[in-house]
């Protein structure tokens, strides 16, 4: 019996408006401070402002590139149950993880419940945020992007995404002195 890929969802606004590809161009410089951001906190409820966790933690940003709920960018997908997965391991470092994805709320609730996710998922449907990181973009959505930012707020550690190098590993991620 075939079986066939359920398309449905994907082929929306934000589809249209991340189609054509941009290379990432981020221009973000170490030692200063990023663009502040409020986004929709999917997992817990309520929204995240990053300017909060100013002077109380550092924090690893990653965008990731989620097409819909059951739809996921297979270089991005090992990446996502990889943070997941060492999620306790960042928190008991007293370092937040924020994954930013450009599902809308209702897809990004299906994929927390459908992946277990432990950390923060926000929704960024608008891709506000992602282009103010200037992540890229390419075939319908935004391209995965990390940054590490220390208690300061400033930026310790940028990764775009690249054929050649998708994601910073969780490993990297860890190795950032914040």
């Amino acid at each position: 019996m075939l079986t066939s890929t359920d398309f449905s969802g994907l082929i929306n606004d934000r589809f249209f408006k991340n189609f054509f590809p941009i290379p990432p161009s981020n221009d973000l410089s170490y030692g200063k401070t990023t663009p502040d951001f409020v986004l929709p906190n999917i997992t817990q409820g309520g929204t995240i402002q990053l300017s909060s966790y100013q002077q109380q933690q550092p924090v690893i940003l990653a965008f990731t590139r989620i097409f819909t709920e059951k739809q996921y960018c297979p270089f991005c997908f090992p990446h996502i149950k990889a943070l997941n997965e060492h999620y306790p391991e960042l928190r008991d470092r007293n370092i937040e993880l924020l994954m930013i994805t450009s599902t809308d709320e209702q897809q990004s609730q299906i994929v927390v419940r459908d992946l277990g996710l432990q950390m923060p998922l926000l929704s960024d449907p608008s891709c506000q945020v992602f282009r103010a990181y200037q992540t890229g973009q390419a075939l319908g959505a935004p391209l995965p992007a990390q940054f590490v930012l220390d208690r300061q707020g400033q930026l310790r550690y940028k990764h775009l995404f690249s054929f050649l190098d998708h994601n910073a590993s969780v490993e990297t991620l860890l190795a950032v002195q914040v």
